[in-house]
């Protein structure tokens, strides 16, 4: 599939095969970078022997010469503020430019938003995400934790730090519930206990401790049960 070719063939081109001085190079220079357009071309001639068909040659092309607009309007608008959006936008690009070309040679197509089993898992991950952590935030929302004043031990959090250990948790124990392995979400809570509750022990705050356990418990509670009404 021309899809997972181009997706295989970007990965190399972004990651294995741009050393972290072009990339530096390229934000200094800009548009006068040589390893810029070097980039790009290495992109094509990866793309042409991953598809390795004389007759698709202009999907090599396209890949390459696309790559080299959005990376040059990337180095061009980047600054310090905007670098990890603008890292994260010039990846999204280029993923829908080889999803828009393996489509348009009809290697790709959306029949799989047919198909019930995919859609019901899904809806089950992404109502893990931020939904779940609404429902979270609400249901603890009838107490109020303590402040963190622990003398010596370093309190200070990471800013929306336990929203996305949330919620990559919970995808993680979806995950192994959806592969039949359950055992990992041992693993998990296992982890979880040494990593957090060690840290609150030390603080000698009961009520913080009470209050991070039943927001744990709730939401591996939220996990497991999503994964057992999916399956």
């Amino acid at each position: 599939m021309i899809f997972i070719q181009l997706i295989f063939a970007h990965l190399l081109g972004d990651f294995i095969l741009q050393p972290d001085s072009w990339v530096v190079e390229k934000e200094s220079k800009k548009l006068k970078s040589g390893y810029l357009y070097l980039h790009a071309l290495i992109h094509t001639l990866l793309s042409f022997v991953f598809i390795w068909n004389t007759k698709l040659w202009w999907i090599a092309l396209t890949v390459g010469i696309s790559h080299l607009m959005i990376d040059a309007a990337k180095v061009s608008f980047q600054n310090v503020k905007n670098k990890k959006s603008g890292f994260f936008i010039d990846q999204m690009l280029h993923v829908l430019v080889i999803a828009g070309i393996s489509f348009y040679s009809n290697e790709f197509n959306f029949e799989f938003l047919k198909n019930m089993n995919f859609l019901k898992i899904l809806a089950g991950a992404v109502f893990l995400t931020t939904p779940a952590s609404v429902f979270i935030r609400i249901l603890l929302s009838s107490w109020t934790p303590v402040p963190e004043t622990a003398g010596n031990i370093q309190t200070e959090s990471l800013s929306s730090a336990g929203k996305y250990i949330g919620i990559l948790e919970r995808l993680l124990v979806f995950t192994f519930i959806m592969v039949n392995h359950w055992e990992g979400v041992g693993f998990m809570v296992a982890a979880k206990s040494v990593f957090r509750f060690s840290d609150l022990a030390q603080a000698k705050q009961r009520k913080l401790t009470e209050y991070v356990l039943i927001g744990t418990l709730l939401s591996f509670g939220m996990a497991v049960l999503t994964g057992i009404l999916i399956k």
